[in-house]
């Protein structure tokens, strides 16, 4: 519960049309995309660091949990205040700064919408690479705390190969700058260390990122499969040939339905799967590729490869892969979608055991992932109105994963820990790597308010393993 005293100078630093903190608001800001929910005392707008700064330095004194929070795309409860106290949403912080185009930088306030980097400078040829299937809401700063990555970032990298600095508020109220617009700055990396820290250390201010040259030109490939193993296997054999493509998805059946129903992009009703492959760099070398991987498709199993003959056409393609999420809402009245990773060659038998658990639990798993880098999104679909759905889908979740973990994969991808899957790590981490991180986090907040609860294990979910938590800058055990 916030005091009469915080609540007083919080408001005074933000004005009322920058502070919520009626029920009915507050109940807005209780839930990400993902499916947990906790609601805060107060949620507030910052306009600028100082005053970012400010909010830090009332809740620091008064011992109240602090989160960032952007557009609220997340999917893994990063964004949910566990344990209530003040949000700090960045949507008035939303500014490009600057724009170096002599030095492919830009320079931007956490509250920018991704695509917005690359409309700002796409007429003068060039891009901001991350593209998380959000990339039309969600921000630069939630894509910072997650480190987002996206279709394209088989070639390109996820965010933190594209951040090279960062402003950033301590969790005493102090403002620092780390890294900058150099490529290679001396000392500590601690852009890197703090990209994907998901708001549990800082919160992070200004964004320095890279800009990147359009391509000459691209070609989008569709490869459509009676069997979604085949095309499985199809991306080893991509692999196997030495080419990178910008991007390999995959949407199986179920999935490829409810997009083409929804956005009528030109997917095949019938198919069991396809990959939507997408190549790029010079036309001579594009167009080379674009033979072998068409050849390559043919031989694993494809019936069919479609190449794009319009930049309209590829838009279409790329708008039924974007909006695939919205198209699930059409179909089921709620849905969980997970975040796991396993080596390329183990994709075919990975999907197998997706079957085999939506099988088990009678439920509808539909797959629709970032097939060249083995990131897997398998989409469990329920009804949340049902009780027991939602907690069978829960474990349904926590058996892919714990595949993915088994086969050399892990539990996150793009989406990050948060709530989600803290209880997982204890799976993929030893305790003392984990007393290791807990110690590192303790050096940012040792008071344990930033974003607390998330990424490190409690103890308390569904296995059955006890790990150190934080309590008030002390490790416990």
């Amino acid at each position: 519960m916030l005091g009469a005293e915080p609540r007083r100078r919080i408001l005074e630093l933000v004005g009322r049309q920058g502070f919520l903190d009626r029920p009915e608001d507050l109940s807005l800001y209780e839930y990400d995309a993902g499916v947990d929910k906790h609601r805060p005392d107060v949620v507030v707008f910052p306009r600028s660091t100082a005053e970012v700064s400010g909010i830090v330095k009332i809740a620091n004194q008064y011992h109240m949990p602090v989160v960032g929070r952007g557009a609220g795309t997340g999917l893994s409860g990063g964004a949910i205040p566990a344990e209530g106290g003040v949000v700090v949403a960045f949507a008035r912080m939303n500014r490009i700064l600057e724009i170096d185009l002599e030095n492919e930088r830009a320079t931007v306030q956490p509250g920018v919408v991704n695509l917005d980097v690359t409309l700002a400078v796409e007429g003068r040829g060039f891009f901001y690479a991350p593209d998380p299937s959000s990339q039309r809401a969600c921000t630069i700063g939630g894509n910072v705390a997650e480190n987002a990555g996206g279709p394209h970032t088989l070639a390109y990298g996820v965010t933190t190969n594209h951040v090279l600095g960062l402003e950033l508020v301590l969790a005493d109220g102090t403002v620092v700058e780390t890294g900058g617009k150099e490529l290679d700055l001396p000392g500590l990396d601690l852009t890197g260390l703090l990209t994907g820290s998901e708001g549990t250390m800082v919160l992070v201010t200004k964004v320095v990122v890279r800009l990147i040259r359009k391509p000459e030109v691209v070609k989008t490939l569709l490869a459509i499969y009676d069997n979604n193993e085949d095309a499985g296997r199809t991306v080893t054999e991509i692999t196997a040939l030495g080419i990178t493509p910008v991007a390999v998805e995959m949407l199986d059946g179920v999935m490829l339905r409810m997009v083409e129903e929804a956005t009528h992009a030109g997917y095949p009703m019938d198919a069991a799967a396809v990959l939507l492959i997408e190549l790029e760099g010079i036309r001579e070398a594009v167009d080379e590729q674009t033979e072998q991987i068409r050849e390559v498709c043919g031989s694993s199993g494809a019936r069919e490869v479609r190449v794009a003959r319009s930049a309209e056409e590829r838009e279409l393609l790329w708008k039924g892969r974007k909006n695939a999420f919205g198209a699930v809402g059409r179909v089921s009245p709620t849905y969980y979608v997970h975040d796991g990773v396993v080596p390329r060659t183990q994709i075919p038998s990975t999907l197998h055991v997706v079957n085999e658990v939506a099988a088990r639990y009678g439920l509808t798993i539909s797959n629709i992932f970032h097939a060249g880098d083995g990131n897997l999104h398998p989409i469990i679909l329920f009804d949340g109105r049902v009780p027991g759905e939602l907690e069978k889908a829960r474990a349904a979740g926590v058996e892919i994963l714990s595949h993915c973990i088994a086969v050399g994969g892990t539990i996150t991808g793009e989406h990050g820990v948060g709530l989600e899957k803290k209880e997982l790590m204890p799976r993929l981490f030893s305790s003392e790597t984990l007393a290791t991180m807990a110690r590192l986090k303790l050096l940012f907040d040792p008071n344990n308010r930033m974003n607390p609860g998330k990424m490190l294990p409690t103890g308390k979910g569904c296995i059955e393993i006890r790990q150190p938590a934080l309590v008030k800058g002390a490790m416990r055990y």
